[in-house]
Formats: structure tokens, sequence, C-alpha cells
């Protein structure tokens, strides 16, 4: 098999630019975590069915297993980096305790503020559906629902659900 040769491209990542030597075909994923160093988003099954190397591009969460950097080039890339810590969907995570051994979680929060800045009061079933497809092998789905409708209220300045 024979592979593209390396370029040079500039990823906008978290509203910066980085340059970075690779080539096209690479899957936007190897980009962020070993030539950019950014190990948040996680590698897991590598064919686009798991969810834990989920980022959004231009808002929308995508699989970055699957995306390649050329594809990539002159999109806004936002990784689980470039959500601070301080996110309403991160601190509902962990108010909830949602990660077991929280492999998956960067690429179910991603998925969650992707489904949130689209929806920001979804019903149970409107977050059970858009975070279909975000495995997690732990089981923590009650959990991750829970954390999805309390970052929910978050985002609204409700004080609704607090024990």
């Amino acid at each position: 098999m024979t592979t593209a040769a390396a370029r040079k491209f500039t990823l906008t990542i978290n509203g910066s630019a980085r340059a970075v030597e690779a080539e096209p075909d690479m899957p936007l994923l190897w980009a962020l975590r070993d030539l950019l160093g950014l190990k948040g988003t996680k590698y897991s099954c590598g064919i686009s069915v798991c969810g834990s190397c989920t980022v959004q591009l231009d808002g929308a969460p995508v699989r970055s297993c699957v995306v390649t950097v050329a594809g990539a080039v002159g999109r806004e890339i936002r990784t689980i980096e470039g959500l601070g810590g301080e996110h309403p969907v991160q601190r509902a995570w962990l108010e909830l305790q949602v990660p077991q051994c929280g492999y998956c979680q960067s690429g179910q929060i991603m998925q969650a503020v992707a489904l949130l800045e689209r929806n920001p009061s979804p019903t149970r079933d409107e977050v059970r559906a858009g975070m279909n497809g975000n495995l997690c092998r732990c089981g923590t789905y009650p959990r991750i629902e829970a954390a999805v409708l309390r970052a929910a209220e978050l985002l609204r300045g409700s004080k609704e659900g607090e024990a």
C-alpha cells in the first residue's frame, strides 16, 4: 500500500491555528494525539462505531478516526481540551459521577455538548437519540442521560434537580 506524501497543513483547533505536517489521508485523530499532543480524544474502534474519538467539526460531532487531516482544513475543530474543564456538561459529569473507567467520556462529553448546542432543552428521549452511537463498555448510560439533562439545566441557569 502506498501512502500520500506528507504535507504541511494548518488546522484550526480550539480557536487557534496549529501547523501540522502529515499525510493528507491521515486520520484527524492521529494528528490530534500524536502530532499535536492533544491526548483527550481517545482511540478505540478505528471504524467510527464507538464514539470515543468524537470531536466537533464546525459544531457537529464527528468521529475523528475517519475524518482525514485534509478534510479538516478550513474547518473549526473543537476537542475536549477546548472546553476548558469548566463547561456545564463537564460540571454535570462530575456532579453526577458519570465516569466509571472514563475511557469513553471525552467522546460522550463532546457529543453531549453538540446535542445541547442544537437543543438546549432536550427531553429524555431526545437525549437518548442524540447520544445514540456513543458506546460505554461500563454501561453508565443512565448516569450519562441524567448528566446531559442536568447540564441542560445548568446551561439554562436553572436550579432544578438539585437535591
